[in-house]
């Protein structure tokens, strides 16, 4: 469980009466044939809570570009692939469906698995500080004694409530992905023979044990009818001073030898079950740097120390929390690690007592749209998992740790179940984005801080559909082009709305052949540059005054024959004044130049590239940008430079929030 911290959360909305709202139970991606001009089918979540994923209808994709601030998909462009989006049956949770009447309970697992489409649990092994009694985990025994041949083992707890659940999960949904995290080992495996603080003992024979307590889980829950395809070995293993619920301190060293031993023991045993590192913040909390031990190192790299030690080899990937610093950590893990996955699989929010519901579920819609449901998955993770699925109003049942935190649903007093903003954040991702789709090339202009720009993220499903997440970060409606190829349409978002965007396949909407950005850099005559190959469009470069000779440079790598370059300008410098304004930042008048190896330059048109002649160049040599977008069309020799250079002086700045090099 998280540091104490208050995220917005917790606003109700009666379960009976939104399943009977038009559109919630609506198969998420359109199933009929493709009309001849291709539509968006929009749906619609509000912060007022009026629409609740509401479906809004759809809108044609019309030739040509629109002239409102643009948010370009392009699904040519493929990056991570995700696994699933969704929450935990802690032992708290799943007391309080157990308890629920069968018609109720199966209703509500309906709404969740079948109708919400979650794709994704993180299940406790043994208890965390959501459980509705006393702690424990599958091999207790009384104090003094040890266990090292697992003889006490059990599952046993699991079988009244936590497995029914699960299984009638994945019966619901049966693409349903599975993952297990112990917040404590037992009690006899560790320095102060508690489940709460401590550390391993320092000793070969708990490592192994530990290990095959792990094994041991993965095979009871397999028989029991639940797969579970990852693992990971400790839950916030910074954080050493849990609050009255199990939790120890796992530093690197000791992490490491427990990968070691776990790796080849699920080999032995026949398992394809995944080991995930860390399962922490993206930052060192500072509660974690105040309570290191004397003389020990706070262990700020964790992830990045996981990974290059000889445990490296047996981990899938990195698991993150939302408690501490900022989703960007991901990308710069996966800019060091390309070869290892990342997933997000916790963040709860808080509600304080007097916290009026509707403003409650208006900040948490926006927080969790911002940083959750398009911050995590714009940054690398395959996953995006909140934590409980169900509480009390009160935020319980929980012995220790968090008593304010909130779920996915809240059961009520009388029984009744009701839902949460987290079920909305996670429903726009979860109903149109199957297991197994990719997320796709959309630029983004919003920050997880909150600028008042749209954010987005879009993602291509096995099926060749396409989903496009908005999130409008105004308060006040405005209005966005989307565009995909050569098509465009416009939509008004309200004020703070969240919105899925879905299309089916069409070659009419296959994308451009983009470049990946991270393989491209980008220089200039002065400043910064590189902001505007950072696959971000909130951060852009920027001069105060056009003056005939300043230049913007782009290194694609190596050489490639490419079809064109567009710079796109982003939103205004001073904000989104009025509605969907774009910057108007454009060069005035430029000139496009190549070049083979960076020194000798050839413009666009004359026919020389690298000494050699081969002809007219057909490029656009000169040319005056307008808008947000410019596209400068591009020789089609290959090239690994490409320049362009303002050829008058012009009052305005000169922006760039992103370039685009299509092949």
């Amino acid at each position: 469980m998280p540091h104490a911290r208050r995220l917005p959360l917790l606003a109700a909305v009666p379960l009976v009466a939104t399943l009977l709202t038009p559109g919630l139970t609506t198969a998420p991606v359109d199933a009929a044939p493709p009309p001849r001009e291709p539509r968006a089918h929009v749906w619609l979540t509000t912060p007022d809570g009026g629409k609740r994923m509401s479906d809004e209808g759809t809108v044609p994709f019309e030739k040509g570009p629109s002239d409102k601030l643009t948010i370009t998909v392009d699904p040519s462009l493929r990056y991570q692939r995700m696994d699933g989006f969704g929450a935990s049956i802690t032992d708290s949770s799943a007391s309080l469906l157990a308890d629920l009447d069968p018609a109720t309970r199966d209703a509500t697992m309906r709404d969740l698995f079948a109708d919400n489409r979650i794709s994704f649990l993180r299940q406790p092994i043994g208890a965390s500080d959501f459980v509705d009694g006393p702690h424990y985990t599958y091999d207790d025994v009384p104090a003094g004694d040890t266990d090292f041949d697992l003889s006490e083992f059990s599952i046993e707890h699991d079988r009244a409530e936590i497995l029914p659940l699960l299984r009638q999960a994945l019966r619901l949904n049966p693409d349903l992905t599975v993952m297990g995290t112990p917040w404590s080992p037992p009690a006899w495996m560790k320095t102060d023979d508690s489940l709460v603080g401590g550390r391993l003992k320092d000793d070969p024979r708990v490592y192994r044990a530990y290990a095959d307590y792990l094994v041991r889980f993965v095979q009871a829950y397999r028989a029991e009818g639940v797969p579970i395809d990852a693992l990971t070995v400790q839950n916030e293993p910074q954080n050493r001073n849990p609050d009255g619920y199990p939790g120890m301190d796992l530093p690197v060293r000791q992490a490491v030898k427990v990968v070691d031993a776990l790796g080849p023991a699920l080999r032995r045993a026949g398992l394809q079950t995944k080991i995930l590192g860390y399962d922490h913040n993206w930052s060192l909390h500072p509660n974690d740097t105040a309570s290191t031990p004397p003389g020990e190192d706070p262990e700020p790299e964790y992830p990045s120390d996981l990974l290059e030690s000889s445990a490296g080899r047996w981990l899938a990937g990195t698991a993150y929390h939302c408690y501490a610093g900022d989703q960007k950590r991901m990308t710069e893990l996966h800019q060091r690690f390309p070869d290892k996955d990342i997933w997000f699989t916790e963040c709860s929010g808080s509600h304080g007592p007097t916290d009026p519901p509707a403003q409650v579920f208006s900040d948490t819609l926006k927080w969790h749209a911002r940083n959750l449901t398009i911050g995590v998955t714009r940054n690398w993770a395959k996953s995006m998992i909140a934590w409980n699925l169900a509480l009390r109003p009160d935020g319980g049942p929980h012995n220790g740790g968090c008593g304010t935190c909130t779920g996915v649903v809240t059961v009520q007093d009388d029984g009744t179940v009701t839902r949460n903003a987290e079920y909305d954040t996670i429903g726009h991702l979860s109903r149109f984005v199957r297991p197994g789709a990719r997320r796709v090339a959309s630029s983004s202009y919003g920050t997880t801080a909150w600028n008042g720009m749209p954010m987005s993220a879009a993602f291509t499903n096995p099926d060749g559909s396409t989903a496009l997440v908005v999130h409008n970060e105004h308060d006040d409606p405005r209005t966005i082009g989307v565009a995909v190829g050569d098509r465009s349409f416009d939509y008004t978002l309200p004020g703070g709305a969240l919105a899925t965007f879905t299309w089916p396949a069409s070659k009419d909407l296959a994308g451009d052949r983009l470049v990946d950005p991270w393989t491209t850099s980008v220089t200039a005559s002065e400043g910064d540059a590189s902001v505007a190959a950072d696959d971000d469009g909130a951060t852009a470069w920027r001069v105060g005054h056009q003056t005939a000779g300043q230049w913007l440079q782009v290194d694609l790598g190596s050489r490639r024959s490419v079809r064109d370059l567009v710079l796109d300008a982003g939103p205004g410098t001073y904000g989104w004044e009025s509605p969907g304004t774009p910057s108007t930042e454009a060069p005035a008048s430029y000139r496009l130049q190549v070049s083979a190896d960076g020194r000798r330059w050839t413009d666009a048109g004359t026919g020389q590239i690298d000494g050699q002649i081969d002809g007219q160049i057909d490029g656009q040599t000169d040319g005056q940008g307008t808008g947000q977008l410019t596209t400068v069309t591009t020789p089609r020799q290959a090239v690994r430079y490409l320049r362009v250079t303002l050829t008058a002086d012009a009052p305005q700045g000169w922006q760039v929030a992103e370039v685009r090099v299509h092949r």
